[in-house]
Formats: structure tokens, C-alpha cells, sequence
């Protein structure tokens, strides 16, 4: 045998015994893949990180790129993510992950009630939406796609239009007050609109034109890099020994990455529900608080500085807690 021949024989026997290795310890292989993809994108933040702190990427430019994502990116990738064909399977998929969604927002808005019922009104409805509001667009979306495939898109792209009604409505009733309310703002929101078009494309199986198809395609292609420059940006825009000194974001983290997908698990194992749809749901439960808290707390003159501590430590907090929250997820589902 030539020697080429020897070295594609020994790496074939090596792929087959790493098959092997990983079928033996599945909790292990999902902790490593999750890890890995969560790992992966922390890898895309330092690029940010890095520009940040040498003042290359301002505060202007990371609201500039975070509005691109926000009005043009993440609608373009749900538009692409409900491009399939309807089949009784995929209706089944959709109208379950509506089901849900749905579902476990509900749940968190009436936890958030029930959290730091001593702090005050100012701190307050900050750190009830940082418990409950997960990063769910930057950072879930890319994580499902990087760790689960494309085969659960549908199910993250229709948690993402859930958490923009639910941050547009309880969200801004949390941080500033029913007052804040706006029917215009949760109606037009990017993911409402993306959820609206993705579901006229799906029921109809309609194709955008080839050009048109490409162009969405490409920009949607956009949100696993370009969301993890702009976390790295805001992070570096952040006082990060000050990040680490206040102790009751602590707990708020804890709540978030620890407590937040543990009850997502519990509530949803008597339902039986579509193994890919549960792990999807109890991953995006475990994200970091979402960057809308300190968006919103600036919009509506509250503590921003605190709400983006809370946003920068839980995000860097997450390298840790976020593959437990797939391994919780893997086994709770039955492996």
C-alpha cells in the first residue's frame, strides 16, 4: 500500500473511532459541540472587542451596524429561514414552535413579576427584563444555526418575532411603565414583519425572485458575524472592572443563564414536544440578557450604565453556562 493510501486509511480508522467515542458519551459530545459553536462566536466578539478598544469601532458605528442587523439583516434571515416546502411535517414544526414560543413568554412575563421584589423602582424594572429578555437575535440565532443546523431556524426565527412583541409591549410596561406602550412600535418591529412575510412565503409557496433570493440569502448570511463584531464593540465600550463589582448583577446572571433555562426545561417536558423545537427553546432561554435592556433603560431615562453592566457580564458569563443549558436540554429531552 503506497504511503498516501496508509495516511487515508489511518484517518478513516481515526474518524471511525472518535464516531465511536462521541456515540459512547453523548452528554459530553453536546456539551464540547455547544461549547465549541458558543467558543466560536466568542472567537467573532474579540474582532469587535479588539477595534473597540483601539477606537476604531465607536458608539456611532456599533448603533449604525446594530440597526442594519436589526431592520435588514434579521428579517432577511427569516424570510430564508421559511423558504421550504410545506409539508405536514413543516406545518406541524411551525405551528408547534408558535405554540411554544408563545408559551414560555408567557411564563417569563409572569416570573418577571415575582423577581427583586426589594429593589427599587428605579433598578427595578431593569433587572426583572435582564433576568427574562435573552439576547435571542445576536446571539441565539447564530448559536441555533452553528449548533443545531438549519433544520431548527424555524424554530429560533419564530422565538425571535416572539421576544420583539414581548419586549415592545411587557418589556417597555417593565422598565417604563404602560405609559411607554406603543401598538404602532410591536406591529412594525423587524421581527413581526420578518415572521408576517417568512409565513406568507411558507403557506402560499411563493419564492422571492432569483436575484432578490440571493441578495436576502447573502444578507442574512450577515447575522452570525456581523452580531458578534457588534457584541464585541459594545463590550469594549464597557468599564469591565466595574462590570465586575456590582454584586447583585451576580444574581440577576444567575437567574438568566441558570434559572431561566432550567424552568424553560421543567415546563415544557410534560408536552412532549418535538425534541429539535425543546432543545432550540431551553438554548435560547439560556442566553445572555439581551442588549434591548440597556437600549431601552437610555431610550426611557433609566440607569442604562447598570442595564449594560448587567448585558456585558452575563454575556461573558454565558462561555460557561450556555453548553450546560444544552446538556440540561439534551437530557431532559431524553438524549
Amino acid at each position: 500500500m503506497r504511503p498516501n493510501g496508509l495516511i487515508i486509511r489511518y484517518c478513516a480508522v481515526q474518524n471511525e473511532w472518535q464516531a465511536a467515542e462521541r456515540g459512547r458519551y453523548p452528554m459530553l459530545d453536546a456539551f464540547l459541540v455547544v461549547g465549541g459553536s458558543v467558543l466560536t462566536l466568542f472567537l467573532l466578539m474579540s474582532v469587535g472587542f479588539g477595534f473597540g478598544r483601539a477606537g476604531l469601532l465607536t458608539g456611532t458605528a456599533l448603533s449604525q451596524l446594530s440597526r442594519i442587523l436589526m431592520y435588514v439583516v434579521t428579517p432577511c434571515i427569516m424570510l430564508t429561514s421559511f423558504e421550504v416546502e410545506r409539508t405536514a411535517e413543516s406545518q406541524s414544526q411551525l405551528l408547534s414552535s408558535l405554540a411554544v414560543m408563545a408559551g414560555v413568554y408567557a411564563l417569563y412575563m409572569l416570573l418577571s413579576q415575582l423577581l427583586f421584589p426589594r429593589e427599587g423602582e428605579e433598578h427595578r424594572g431593569i433587572l426583572r427584563f435582564a433576568a427574562v429578555y435573552g439576547n435571542t437575535g445576536f446571539m441565539g440565532l447564530p448559536l441555533i444555526q452553528s449548533a443545531l443546523g438549519d433544520g431548527a431556524m424555524m424554530a429560533a426565527v419564530v422565538g425571535l418575532a416572539i421576544f420583539n412583541t414581548a419586549t415592545w409591549t411587557h418589556g417597555q410596561a417593565l422598565i417604563g411603565g404602560r405609559a411607554r406602550l406603543s401598538l404602532k412600535r410591536v406591529v412594525l418591529n423587524p421581527g413581526v414583519l420578518g415572521l408576517v412575510g417568512g409565513m406568507a412565503l411558507f403557506f402560499t409557496g411563493w419564492r422571492l425572485p432569483g436575484p432578490v433570493d440571493d441578495a436576502v440569502g447573502y444578507l442574512g448570511s450577515l447575522n452570525t458575524p456581523l452580531a458578534m463584531v457588534v457584541i464585541g464593540g459594545q463590550m469594549a465600550q464597557a468599564d469591565l472592572p466595574a462590570v465586575f463589582s456590582v454584586k447583585k448583577l451576580y444574581l440577576v446572571s444567575a437567574v438568566k443563564l441558570l434559572g431561566i433555562p432550567l424552568l424553560t426545561g421543567l415546563a415544557l417536558l410534560p408536552f412532549h414536544i418535538d425534541p429539535m423545537i425543546y432543545v432550540a427553546a431551553v438554548i435560547l432561554a439560556g442566553c445572555p440578557t439581551a442588549g434591548a435592556t440597556s437600549l431601552f433603560a437610555q431610550s426611557m431615562g433609566k440607569d442604562a450604565d447598570l442595564a449594560a453592566r448587567q448585558v456585558t457580564l452575563s454575556t461573558l458569563l454565558c462561555l460557561a453556562t450556555l453548553p450546560l443549558a444544552a446538556v440540561l436540554a439534551q437530557i431532559l429531552a431524553g438524549g
